[in-house]
C-alpha cells in the first residue's frame, strides 16, 4: 500500500529548512499521491476507507500549502473530498434521518462544506493554466473552457461534480443554486473532450440532472439516453448509473417496477469484475438495497 510510506516521505519534506527544496519534495509526494487513488478504489471495504480517507485529505492539503500551484494534486483532493462526502457523509446521511433527524442535517452539513472546499481545489487547480477562470465563468463560460484540453478533464469532471453536489444540497442557497448551469458547462465541456473518463461516469451527472428536474425543466428522455451512454461505456460494470436512474427518474415517472428493475440491475453487477470499480459498486449497491426497502414510501399506489 502506498500510503505508509508516503506519509514518512511527507513528514521528512515538510521539515526540511530551504523553501525550494521543500516544495520539490512536496511536489514528488504530491505526484504519488495524485497517482495513489487505485489503492482505495479497488478496496473491498468501505468503512475501512471511510477511516482511512480523512488522514489522506489532510496530507495533501498539507502538500498544497508547500506546493499551492501543483495542478494534479489540487485535482486529487478535489476529487478525494467530493467522493468522501458523498460516500460517507450525504449517503449516511440518508440511512439514518428517519431515526435521527439532527445527526442527518449534521452530516448534510458536513457534506456540503466539504463540497465547497472540493469546489475550491478544482478551480484554483484549473486557475493554474486559466488564470481569472472563475470571474470568466460567471461572464461567458463558454469562452472560458474553449481552451481547456484533455489533459484538464479530472478538474473539470470534479469541479462540476462538486458543484452540483453542493448544489443539490443547498437549494435555499439562491447564489449557490443560480451556478448550475456553470456545473453544467464544465461536465458538458470535460465529456466533450473525454466522454469515457473515469467509465463514463459524466452520464450518471446528467442522470440526476435531468432525471431530478423532470418538473422544471429536465427530461426523462435524455435522463434514459445519458443512462444507456454510461452502462455502454462502462460495458454493464458499474452500479452507479442504475442506482442514479432509479432514484430520479422511475421515482419521478412513479414507476415503481422499473425503478425496481433497476436496482436489481445494480445488484446484478458483479463488484468485482473490475478492480478499479470494486469500491464505487459497493458503496452503490448499498443504496441500491436501501431504496428498495423504501420502496413503499416512495411510490403512491
Amino acid at each position: 500500500m502506498l500510503l505508509p510510506r508516503n506519509v514518512a516521505l511527507m513528514v521528512l519534506a515538510l521539515a526540511l529548512p530551504a523553501c525550494s527544496v521543500r516544495r520539490l519534495a512536496a511536489n514528488s509526494l504530491g505526484n504519488a499521491l495524485a497517482e495513489g487513488g487505485s489503492t482505495y478504489a479497488s478496496d473491498d471495504d468501505p468503512e475501512l476507507v471511510a477511516d482511512a480517507t480523512p488522514f489522506a485529505l489532510k496530507t495533501m492539503e498539507a502538500l498544497i500549502e508547500e506546493s499551492p500551484r501543483h495542478e494534479r494534486l489540487l485535482g486529487a483532493t478535489a476529487a478525494g473530498f467530493t467522493q468522501y462526502g458523498y460516500a460517507f457523509l450525504q449517503q449516511q446521511a440518508d440511512f439514518v434521518e428517519a431515526e435521527d433527524l439532527a445527526k442527518a442535517t449534521h452530516l448534510r452539513n458536513r457534506a456540503r462544506r466539504l463540497y465547497l472546499r472540493a469546489l475550491d481545489y478544482g478551480l484554483r487547480g484549473l486557475e493554474v493554466d486559466f488564470p481569472g477562470l472563475r470571474e470568466r465563468l460567471r461572464t461567458d463560460r463558454q469562452a472560458a473552457l474553449a481552451a481547456t484540453r484533455r489533459e484538464h478533464v479530472p478538474l473539470l469532471f470534479w469541479t462540476a461534480t462538486a458543484w452540483g453536489a453542493a448544489i443539490a444540497l443547498a437549494k435555499d442557497d439562491a447564489e449557490l443554486t443560480a451556478d448550475q448551469a456553470t456545473a453544467e458547462a464544465l461536465m458538458r465541456r470535460a465529456m466533450a473532450l473525454d466522454e469515457a473518463h473515469e467509465n463514463g461516469a459524466g452520464h450518471d451527472f446528467f442522470i440526476l440532472y435531468e432525471g431530478g428536474r423532470s418538473s422544471v425543466g429536465g427530461s426523462l428522455t435524455r435522463a434514459r439516453e445519458h443512462l444507456e451512454r454510461s452502462v455502454a461505456i462502462s460495458r454493464g460494470r458499474r452500479a452507479a448509473p442504475y442506482v442514479a436512474f432509479a432514484e430520479t427518474a422511475s421515482v419521478a415517472r412513479q414507476d415503481r417496477t422499473e425503478f425496481e428493475a433497476m436496482l436489481g440491475r445494480a445488484l446484478e453487477v458483479d463488484p468485482d469484475a473490475a478492480k478499479e470499480l470494486r469500491l464505487s459498486n459497493r458503496i452503490y449497491q448499498k443504496r441500491a438495497r436501501w431504496l428498495l426497502a423504501r420502496a413503499d414510501e416512495l411510490f403512491v399506489e
